[in-house]
């Protein structure tokens, strides 16, 4: 035998005025669901941008003149060129004068101190490890500074991971979207790395 409760709430169901009354009903509260969501979405949104304008980015990295590895006697250097090499000190040699603690010979008259040959005044080079070896002049620190204060969002992850000027100087030298223009040319085919705070000026196509 069936219910008296379930019986009542079949003849319920089928008036017209009950069935209003429950999609009434439902479509309050789609509605209602749909505002709050929206309203946290935005409440988010304005959240993040103002974190963003307000709170400045808390960058990880050091500007020392004093240098770990001056103490352990080891050094880490650009490792990649075949011809060149730029150790964290600021010197530049040929790889054939590289240390076996990954320093530059400073005794081999052809090593150089932070210097900037094949470099523009805009901060852009033609040789990667030059772009390092200037980059790590105790005078671009303020540079750099300025650069790590405007780096724009998109940049964040890259620069954050760094930890020091060296690492900052490795980043920075390297091309990446800011040396090229539609995707598929560098903006200067020849002064390609830069460290300076501004990319290559676009050249006419």
């Amino acid at each position: 035998m069936v219910p008296c409760g379930a019986v009542l709430w079949r003849r319920l169901l089928r008036k017209r005025w009950v069935l209003g009354v429950v999609f009434a009903l439902s479509l309050v509260y789609f509605i209602s669901s749909t505002f709050k969501q929206e309203e946290r979405m935005v409440r988010d949104r304005n959240l993040l941008q103002v974190q963003e304008h307000e709170q400045p980015i808390m960058w990880k990295v050091k500007f020392s003149s004093g240098n770990s590895s001056q103490l352990s006697n080891q050094c880490r250097n650009s490792v990649q060129g075949k011809l060149l090499i730029t150790d964290e000190l600021g010197y530049i040699c040929e790889r054939k004068d590289l240390l076996v603690n990954g320093c530059c010979n400073v005794n081999v008259p052809s090593t150089r101190l932070y210097s900037c040959d094949s470099c523009l005044p805009n901060g852009c080079c033609s040789v990667y490890e030059y772009c390092v070896s200037c980059c790590l002049q105790p005078s671009k620190q303020h540079l750099l500074e300025r650069f790590l204060n405007r780096a724009a969002i998109a940049f964040q992850n890259l620069f954050m991971a760094v930890e020091d000027h060296f690492e900052l100087c490795l980043a920075k030298c390297r091309t990446s979207s800011q040396s090229v223009q539609h995707e598929n040319t560098y903006r200067d085919p020849i002064a390609k790395y830069c460290y300076g705070e501004f990319p290559p000026e676009l050249l006419p196509v």
